[in-house]
């Protein structure tokens, strides 16, 4: 997620120059045929570009809206996985108690095992949405004769909180556990995975294509005929006020395209390692632990 907030035109307009390059040498094919050869039938100022450009721009704001929708859908359901993990190892820490003074020890160890695997499952969700491989990252939090089993596992995320149920099933049958307090726990795992299933919802539903495909012919076809429209009026300056005029058009198309994934590992993605990282901290306090990861910091601009 771009934090900055200083400009980033000369970015922008690196990721516009694929489009940009065609478009400038049309322009000046154009004002060099009109003004050198007099091939002024190109001229062509009955054209409502004003018209045009309006309809257009309803288009592709309408689509950038659509786009920005699921990107803030996509935050809204990892702030419910931070709010769930806080509670989550809020309840796992202070409902459990010992039948024994002889269990409170070993209660102490699974409570501690359980706030781990949860830091864990946010480390592994964000690295499943972004199609990386979560096992690197989640093994030091997770006892080792789990991890083979783990690595084998598609969603390593769902196996995670799928040993976190058996875990508290286990506790409720020792009796460190009564109904209402496994109920309220088994409830937040549920939370969680509702948020997970959103999440991955969001990753394996792109965009209808008539979204991607529409909005950008659109632009593109506007885009070629701006000079046709402004070579008569604007002469030899036609390439200034037609690439302004179309590089405003193909950005607002592009901010679209890179809002509609935000699990796709780009700059523009949500910001899961800086959350992930967030609720670990948060966690290992509640465990007491002093030493704990630093908060994450945007790198370039850039919060990942």
């Amino acid at each position: 997620m771009i934090v900055s907030k200083r400009q980033r035109l000369l970015e922008m307009i690196q990721g516009l120059k694929k489009p940009l390059v065609p478009l400038v040498a049309w322009e000046f094919a154009i004002v060099v045929c009109y003004q050198v050869l007099h091939w002024t039938w190109l001229g062509i100022s009955a054209l409502p570009l004003g018209a045009f450009g309006t309809a257009i721009s309803i288009v592709v704001g309408f689509r950038n809206s659509s786009a920005y929708g699921r990107w803030w859908e996509a935050r809204t359901l990892w702030g419910a996985i931070v709010n769930r993990s806080r509670t989550l190892a809020r309840q796992v820490l202070t409902t459990m108690s010992a039948a024994t003074p002889a269990e409170q020890k070993e209660i102490t160890a699974v409570q501690r095992e359980l706030v781990l695997h949860q830091v864990a499952y946010v480390h592994a969700l964000r690295q499943q949405l972004r199609g990386l491989d979560p096992v690197p990252v989640v093994a030091p939090l997770i006892p080792e004769e789990d991890r083979a089993e783990m690595a084998r596992d598609k969603n390593v995320a769902l196996r995670i909180q799928t040993r976190m149920s058996e875990m508290l099933v286990e506790a409720r049958r020792r009796g460190w556990l009564d109904e209402l307090q496994w109920q309220a726990i088994d409830n937040s795992l549920s939370a969680l995975m509702d948020a997970q299933g959103g999440a991955e919802r969001i990753k394996n539903t792109p965009m209808p294509k008539q979204f991607d495909f529409f909005p950008r012919l659109f632009v593109d076809i506007y885009c070629v005929i701006l000079p046709l429209g402004m070579v008569a009026s604007l002469g030899w300056f036609t390439p200034l006020g037609s690439t302004l005029v179309g590089f405003m058009f193909l950005a607002l198309e592009r901010i679209g395209r890179d809002l509609e994934d935000p699990f796709e590992n780009t700059i523009h993605d949500v910001s899961m390692t800086a959350i992930a990282t967030t609720i670990e901290i948060n966690l290992r306090q509640l465990l007491g632990e002093a030493e704990l990861p630093a908060p994450a910091k945007p790198v370039d601009g850039v919060l990942w």
